[in-house]
């Protein structure tokens, strides 16, 4: 087997050879330089898990090249929940302290960009995958075997996704909850 890094360099020029630009989304929010970056373990591994982490980021980059639109949707979300997900709790926190109801809407809807961000995100991943995978298969770069354990792989890294996009609805319903409350509260003080 392969190290992944020979992967990803005879994918890369795969890419160059077909007149593809790509760009991939990078954990440091700089998908503007159009560089793969993986971690040295993942990079030097010859795992499937690793050439799972690899063909991801891949497929991200073939979502570029091909204009996904909900890459390209993603991509300008990300400045606003970036935002949004620094920001909200600090309004949150001193609506509460300051007793101001303004402050804690104005944090409910800075922390519902995160939630856009998650609901937009989700679709974008999974199909970051299945992009990939085809790949896989159609370079021959994998056995059907091979493809069965990459799936699952690439199928518990979407259940990450999927938490995360739970978990922040969750959240934003607990804020719009505990803010109802807390505005019921302030009315009975004015009684």
């Amino acid at each position: 087997m392969t190290r992944v890094g020979d992967f990803t360099n005879r994918r890369t020029t795969l890419i160059r050879n077909s007149h593809e630009e790509a760009a991939v989304w990078l954990p440091d929010g700089e998908p503007s330089k159009k560089i793969l970056r993986l971690s040295a373990s993942n990079y030097q591994d010859s795992s499937l898990a690793a050439v799972g982490v690899a063909v991801h980021e891949a497929g991200h980059a073939i979502q570029d090249a091909s204009h996904y639109p909900l890459l390209v949707v993603r991509n300008l979300i990300v400045p606003l929940a970036a935002i949004g997900s620094n920001v909200s709790f600090t309004a949150l926190l001193a609506g509460v302290i300051f007793q101001s109801m303004t402050l804690v809407w104005v944090g409910i809807l800075l922390f519902s960009t995160v939630v856009v961000f998650q609901l937009v995100n989700l679709p974008v991943e999974f199909d970051a995958s299945r992009r990939a995978r085809e790949q896989l298969k159609l370079t021959g770069l994998i056995t059907p075997e091979e493809d069965q354990v990459v799936g699952r792989v690439l199928g518990a890294a979407a259940m990450t996704y999927v938490a995360a996009t739970l978990t922040s609805i969750l959240q934003l319903l607990f804020f719009v909850i505990r803010a109802r409350g807390f505005r019921r509260r302030q009315d009975d003080t004015y009684v």
